[in-house]
């Protein structure tokens, strides 16, 4: 399986699609088991889907027909709401409305370490360095959280992001880094957009995180925001029912590209594919779609869910 397209829906259901036919090609029921499903994420190598389903990870193994998981991680007491896998595979990091941030070993199937944030978590991403954690919250805050050290190295309160901006305690909803670590990208309920520079080595005044810009990218609540990988396009989601492509200067100037129109209610998630070619996304009207970035057009729809499609992960690189 070289692509592997998965969309989650408050139907209950997991569905594998292929990308290009649109066909489901299996379907995750999860008969008489409760739990709406929140977040999915695809393992480097493509064995494994993480699925968050209310306060718990059922990790199931992808070329397996079965609708049981391979394990479920429970211990979170709150809906889990991010979900992110190491690059090596051997641990999955998840995030939840409980406040906590949780990394698991899957390799013994247990649980390795919790972080108290204090809030309850919106996003949770890995660092490309793979020795840092990048978490969003409730309170509106944006904190580091150190996998060698146990702790929380830095914090960004959202009074201080900006002089000219008291964003005050509005949730940050969603974060974003790029590929090689630059730069972060934040959003938050009101459909602010914020952009740090990050130093690698901590320069003498010992800022870490350089904010660089802020713009308003939709005029209703944000849901997602999400850099490409090669950097070069953020694409941020919203309940107004749009998409809206931003391409990245060299300066950090965002520019609106295009706006994605077709989805008929919210857009809750999207995910790129390894080229920066084509984007997925998932909404409230049930469907998912394809879209082509180079024109902004649909190429494919997803339909087949019940209720409202909420997540979706896409894996079509190497692995």
């Amino acid at each position: 399986m070289s692509v592997i397209l998965v969309t989650g829906s408050y139907d209950h259901e997991i569905r594998f699609w292929e990308a290009w036919s649109g066909i489901c090609s299996r379907t995750i029921s999860r008969t008489g088991e409760t739990g709406q499903v929140n977040r999915l994420a695809i393992s480097p190598d493509k064995r494994l889907l993480a699925a968050a389903i209310h306060k718990k990870i059922n990790i199931y193994e992808i070329a397996s027909s079965s609708n049981e998981p391979l394990v479920a991680f429970e211990s979170h007491t709150g809906n889990v709401s991010a979900v992110a896998f190491h690059s090596e595979g051997k641990w999955l990091v998840t995030a939840s409305e409980d406040g906590t941030i949780k990394v698991w070993d899957l390799r013994t199937s247990t649980l390795h370490r919790t972080y108290d944030n204090g809030a309850p978590v919106n996003d949770v991403i890995i660092h490309p360095n793979q020795g840092e954690l990048i978490s969003c919250d409730q309170a509106g805050s944006i904190k580091q959280w150190d996998l060698s050290d146990n702790i929380c190295s830095h914090e960004l309160a959202s009074p201080f992001y900006y002089s000219s901006t008291p964003a005050g305690d509005t949730p940050i909803r969603s974060v974003t880094l790029a590929a090689d670590g630059s730069f972060l990208v934040a959003g938050n309920n009101k459909g602010q957009i914020y952009v740090w520079r990050l130093h690698e080595d901590v320069p003498p005044n010992g800022v870490r995180f350089q904010a660089v810009t802020y713009f308003l990218a939709h005029p209703k609540y944000l849901t997602r925001c999400l850099l490409s990988p090669d950097a070069r396009y953020l694409a941020t989601c919203s309940a107004d029912t749009t998409v809206k492509i931003w391409s990245i200067g060299p300066n950090y100037d965002f520019r609106l590209e295009r706006v994605l129109v077709g989805h008929q209610r919210w857009v809750w998630d999207c995910a790129f594919s390894a080229d920066s070619a084509y984007l997925v996304t998932a909404s409230s009207d049930h469907t998912a779609r394809l879209w082509e970035m180079a024109s902004g057009e649909t190429v494919r729809q997803y339909n087949g869910h019940h209720k409202a499609a909420v997540c979706c992960a896409l894996h079509d690189g190497a692995s």
